[in-house]
């Protein structure tokens, strides 16, 4: 076995404050495993503007105690170079949540600082919400949201008195993700690390807080029968008290995902878009003959529904769907502040909000910059993140999401309307938006990088048959754009094509837009793009 590596091993293992990973390191060098060895030394798990998020697993590659703690002493000394003093902790329900959760807030002890820890796992918009109630200087999500289930991850948001920003607690943005990157990689020894166990735990009343202010998103509540599913995740609890305070009928509860499980049984991928996500959920609302579904995923930062469309019957509402009904449900009710979506999301926000005199900014993809946007009104992005009340929580929330969405389908009811006649007359009024994802999972993220090299190299003419008019680099934006690695090509018609790889995920992702007269040429024309795109794609 190389030298190097096994000095690198044996050197990690004696500082490894966990002894589950430094067992599992040193059977790995007893039997000479260099291929494992080398899967776990691949270099530090990189920090970034989403944080941290990878396998659960020993060594610098993969989430553990030894790299959470790594990553808080070195946030500790960005915080001491700034003269922040306060942070506040929370956590999801996946393996290793807790010990992790537990880990920060020792060394965030340590260093000194004024550390509160969230009591319990709960969601992350709880965790945004803390940080901005408690005026903590640095907020700290131990979730992988969406992930599969061997993956966690570690989120952090600034917090609205932090480096004199003005805006409330949001995620962090560059070059604040560099800074505490530096500061990271200069933790060279865990145990060198002060240690600290004087922290206070969050008490309800704040919790509580959340619960009552999101609950006012709906005031005219109903008998409104919704099946609600938490994904196995964190949101069932506190969905639950969201709805009973607004007042609406008590939830129907899909029981087989509505308590945490971090081993996700009945799904493939816990993410409501995922095929199959929400069948349970689908069968719960034929069963009970329910009018709405609401599924959150497992950290409940991103919300999803379906409804009983009069054309197919019950079926998935696409991200941008649901977008486009809150935004319209915003702007007819508080034509107010500035609506905003991301670049991979549908164009039919923008003409909603020029139809009402609302401001409209579009930005990079990832709710960082969404919360960015000033006197924030509404912002989305397709992958089901929502932003309606952006004053207590200014990232993506599914909880207020859900109980604003109920409001919306009450208050039609109540008018003999449904969110497919709110639909329907969006598209009346601005074309039929089309829009579709295309995912594709790689083994090696490389092969993103490679793709959309050639793509630059060598730009195609034509995409299925029909001619390319224009490549936008996103690497090298022209509309005011940070610039992010990405292509936006447009086709003939109209047609939009975003091809850019995912900033959580092994995934490269592919999004579509077609504007037509209606649904059925709308899915004629994304049937004739979907598989040449994949062909193209593969290479």
């Amino acid at each position: 076995m190389d030298a190097s590596l096994t000095a690198e091993v044996t050197a990690w293992i004696a500082d490894d404050p966990d002894p589950h990973t430094a067992a599992q390191l040193q059977s790995a060098l007893d039997a000479g495993d260099e291929a494992a060895l080398k899967k776990y030394f691949n270099g530090f798990l990189q920090f970034g503007t989403a944080g941290l998020r990878g396998p659960v697993g020993p060594g610098p590659s993969s989430m553990n105690r030894a790299v959470v703690g790594r990553t808080s002493a070195g946030i500790a000394a960005y915080m001491k170079s700034r003269g922040m003093k306060s942070v506040v902790v929370g956590q999801d329900a996946r393996h290793g949540s807790d010990e992790f959760a537990h880990e920060t807030a020792s060394i965030m002890s340590g260093a000194g600082m004024d550390v509160y820890l969230l009591p319990r796992p709960l969601p992350t918009p709880v965790l945004a919400f803390a940080t901005q109630y408690l005026k903590c200087d640095i907020g700290i999500m131990v979730t992988a949201s969406h992930n599969p289930p061997q993956d966690n991850g570690y989120k952090v948001y600034v917090g609205p008195t932090a480096d004199g920003i003005e805006y409330a607690a949001s995620q962090i943005i560059s070059p604040t993700d560099q800074f505490m990157a530096d500061e990271i990689a200069s933790v060279t020894s865990l145990k060198s690390q002060p240690r600290g166990n004087n922290w206070s735990i969050v008490t309800e009343d704040v919790i509580t807080e959340y619960v009552l202010r999101t609950a006012k998103l709906a005031p005219r509540p109903g008998d409104l029968k919704i099946v609600y599913t938490a994904m196995h995740g964190v949101g069932t609890e506190t969905v639950q008290r969201v709805f009973n305070h607004a007042g609406f009928a008590t939830l129907i509860l899909v029981d087989e995902q509505c308590t945490p499980d971090p081993d996700f049984p009945t799904v493939a991928f816990p993410n409501p878009e995922e095929p199959g996500a929400i069948d349970l959920a689908l069968k719960k609302a034929r069963d009970f003959g329910a009018e709405l579904v609401i599924a959150n995923d497992p950290d409940a930062d991103r919300c999803a529904a379906a409804i009983n469309d009069p054309q197919v019957g019950w079926r998935m509402l696409r991200g941008d769907e649901l977008g486009i009904i809150l935004g319209e449900w915003i702007a007819r009710t508080k034509p107010t502040g500035v609506f905003g979506n991301s670049i991979v999301s549908s164009s039919a926000l923008r003409k909603i909000s020029a139809h009402y005199g609302i401001d409209f900014q579009e930005v990079l993809t990832g709710f960082k910059w969404l919360a960015k946007i000033e006197n924030l009104a509404f912002g989305y992005e397709e992958a089901i993140g929502y932003a309606v009340d952006s004053e207590n929580v200014n990232d993506k929330d599914g909880i207020s999401a859900a109980i604003f969405l109920a409001q919306v389908a009450m208050d039609l009811k109540r008018e003999g309307l449904t969110l497919s006649d709110l639909l329907d007359e969006v598209w009346q009024r601005h074309g039929f938006h089309g829009t579709e994802q295309i995912s594709i999972r790689v083994s090696d993220i490389n092969a993103i990088t490679a793709l959309l090299a050639r793509l630059r190299q060598n730009p195609p003419s034509e995409i299925a048959g029909i001619s390319v008019q224009s490549i936008d680099d996103l690497a090298a934006p022209k509309d005011g754009l940070p610039p992010t690695d990405g292509l936006r090509i447009w086709l003939a018609g109209g047609i939009r094509i975003i091809i850019r790889p995912s900033g959580t995920e092994a995934k490269l992702k592919c999004y579509i837009e077609v504007i037509t007269k209606d649904a059925k040429e709308s899915e004629a024309l994304l049937n004739s793009l979907r598989e040449p795109l994949k062909i193209f794609l593969a290479g």
